[in-house]
């Protein structure tokens, strides 16, 4: 069987206002088209002005002002629907990747709901996020983009620009691919089992924390928490 790491695929990011994907507003996104042999054949991004001030901390991360982006960006609205039917062509015929999926896909269904449109459907998603969990449970330390990007040889350039971590998202889940053939599944089966691992994670860690805090809840729901 030819595995997805060797077809065309596609990366997806965001840089938003904020860590809570319920409500983050989408400040840049960029979708990053490769083929077979890893080269790039489209990228689109997209500058958006969210409708809200951009938090400084924000800000600081992906060099995005409430001017520039008042400025500079699209109608939220407009932006959205345009995201959202670029990816769901793109589900008609290859994976889409993300990083750390949950949230990505999660703040773009907050936003068509905010904005009245029909919610995007994503599947089948590759989250290098869940499958690193996955096949490579006990190693410490952070596991956040840069840190894997480092770990497999992945280049990154303009860490916290979208275009720049969509392109490391697949460099990451190409050397996963590659370094465990376990992961070499159809696409199908791959989307339902990172499902599967993100709730059985996400149980191990609210058992983690419920030590300390007996009230603790880790959402495990993927690739869309409600």
């Amino acid at each position: 069987m030819t595995s997805w790491h060797t077809l065309p695929r596609a990366a997806f990011d965001l840089e938003t206002t904020g860590r809570d994907p319920l409500d983050a507003r989408i400040v840049t996104a960029s979708i990053v088209v490769v083929n077979g042999r890893s080269e790039i054949l489209q990228t689109k991004e997209w500058l958006v002005n969210p409708g809200v001030s951009i938090p400084e901390e924000a800000s600081e991360i992906h060099g995005i002002s409430t001017a520039k982006a008042q400025a500079e960006g699209m109608d939220a609205a407009t932006a959205v629907a345009e995201i959202s039917a670029y990816l769901a062509d793109l589900f008609q015929t290859m994976p889409v990747m993300a990083f750390n999926a949950a949230y990505d896909f999660t703040v773009m269904d907050r936003e068509a709901k905010r904005y009245g449109l029909a919610p995007l459907a994503p599947s089948p998603v590759i989250d290098p996020y869940i499958m690193d969990k996955q096949v490579d449970k006990y190693r410490r330390g952070k596991r956040n983009l840069s840190v894997m990007s480092e770990f497999y040889g992945v280049p990154l350039l303009n860490a916290h620009t979208s275009e720049a971590d969509a392109a490391a998202t697949i460099g990451i889940a190409d050397a996963l691919a590659t370094k465990y053939p376990q992961l070499q599944m159809d696409l199908t089966e791959l989307h339902a089992a990172q499902a599967s691992w993100a709730s059985a994670q996400a149980a191990s860690l609210q058992e983690f924390f419920r030590r300390k805090d007996p009230a603790a809840v880790v959402n495990g729901q993927w690739p869309v928490r409600d």
